[in-house]
């Protein structure tokens, strides 16, 4: 799914339309990129857990020559999934093993 997808599922849920739906994703969006850059932690109960992780500085290979290049440390987002959404992508289906 895409961000117009989700606008648009959210227009069609609500009585809201699709200008106000768009607004209120890309609030809710920009509020948790806030708050990722801020270095907390953003828990959507039901949902999953977003947080920043460090990479340290390590060596890496260009794959295309095979020369040997130096990647800087830096911060990357990570998301752990919430018990519903394992629980439901886990579920076993009717009719298999």
């Amino acid at each position: 799914m895409i961000k117009s997808e989700l606008i648009s599922k959210l227009a069609e849920q609500t009585r809201l339309n699709k200008a106000d739906a768009e607004r209120v994703i890309s609030t809710v969006f920009n509020e948790i990129s806030k708050a990722l850059i801020q270095g907390n932690r953003v828990e959507l109960r039901g949902f999953g857990v977003l947080s920043v992780r460090s990479r340290q500085a390590r060596t890496g290979r260009n794959p295309k020559t095979g020369q040997t290049v130096s990647v800087a440390a830096k911060k990357v987002p990570f998301f752990k999934a919430g018990k519903c959404i394992n629980e439901a992508l886990n579920k076993p289906k009717k009719g298999k093993k």
